[in-house]
């Protein structure tokens, strides 16, 4: 798929005083919308770093629609939906209607006249949030969990609150390398968006050239392709491994696992020629001794497990800030979001 070819125009995810109204994408969002989801998130911890419950969401109803596996994702989601007090639903799409024929578009009408204020899609097909936002009432808002190889946003802006906490560092001042994937990533297509809409000019991809997408050059001139793993790390700030994509590659694009890890895997020698304060991230779930060597993973610089609980923050964010035009005539988003 080119690069380009599932952009959302921001007036799409966006009302007109400017405020979120659904999250599909990064592209076409700003560096104050961007920051402000950061901000917000950040708000939902307290002073001991730990998240808070609030009833910002009281009596409002989330409903999680996996029409693509995803454990860790949607359990995030939930226990973000609780923390604001929400009802949660979670359909189980396989035993759904539309496994019986039902279109996407009528299941979405009768789960609307359910009375659901937030849709929280996954799918497999790219661009499937988007034909949800274009469908359901204008009172139902729709977050994109992850969608084919086009995009997952929450995932993007849970990595950059991590990285923002976690540096200290303006992102002008960093240099990230994302290592593994590309193809085949919605994360690091979100993750470079991200990047540079935050203003970080340093953006390392480092892939076989198997594993990248068409189109390439599109990125623009802040990333730089490696084909070499020890040049891509050197002097880095953060490093990002992603996981294999094995259920969304279609044809052979590796010779082997063992190879990946021989060419690509990050190990201790490799992140000695990053900078000593460099941090280690991943998605998940991880493939030990294929993308990552587990003395890394479990090791003092990766902050893999803050990464899930920053996800819980940001998707509190996310699901408050759909909701702000309603909020606001409560008086309680700016409360919260400062």
């Amino acid at each position: 798929m080119h690069l380009a070819a599932m952009h959302t125009p921001s007036q799409i995810q966006l009302n007109q005083q400017g405020n979120l109204k659904h999250f599909l994408t990064i592209e076409g969002l700003s560096k104050e919308t961007l920051t402000k989801i950061l901000d917000t998130a950040q708000s939902f911890f307290n002073a001991q770093n730990q998240l808070i419950t609030t009833p910002l969401l009281e009596g409002r109803t989330v409903m999680n629609l996996f029409f693509e596996n995803s454990t860790r994702t949607r359990t995030t989601f939930e226990a973000a939906a609780k923390r604001l007090s929400a009802n949660v639903i979670n359909i189980d799409i396989a035993r759904s209607s539309t496994s019986k024929g039902e279109t996407l578009r009528d299941t979405l009408w009768n789960l609307e006249a359910m009375a659901a204020d937030i849709f929280v899609v996954r799918h497999s097909s790219s661009g499937a949030a988007h034909f949800i936002a274009q469908s359901v009432c204008p009172h139902v808002a729709i977050i994109n969990a992850g969608d084919g190889r086009h995009a997952h946003p929450t995932q993007a802006m849970l990595d950059m609150l991590t990285i923002r906490h976690e540096t200290k560092k303006p992102f002008e001042e960093l240099s990230v390398a994302i290592i593994g994937d590309i193809k085949h990533s919605r994360v690091a297509r979100s993750d470079v968006a991200a990047l540079q809409t935050l203003g970080c000019k340093d953006i390392r991809v480092i892939a076989p050239n198997t594993l990248l997408p068409c189109g390439f050059e599109e990125y623009g001139e802040e990333v730089r392709l490696f084909n070499k793993m020890e040049q891509g790390i050197q002097d880095c700030d953060v490093i990002i491994t992603l996981r294999i994509q094995n259920e969304r590659i279609d044809s052979p694009a590796l010779s082997s696992q063992a190879e990946f890890y021989k060419m690509y895997g990050l190990n201790k020698e490799r992140l000695a020629m990053a900078k000593p304060s460099c941090i280690v991230m991943h998605p998940g779930p991880m493939n030990r001794g294929v993308e990552i060597d587990s003395s890394i993973a479990d090791g003092p610089q990766a902050v893999i497990l803050q990464q899930v609980t920053n996800g819980i923050a940001v998707r509190m964010a996310v699901l408050a800030l759909s909701m702000q035009g309603q909020l606001q005539e409560k008086g309680l988003i700016e409360a919260i979001a400062g």
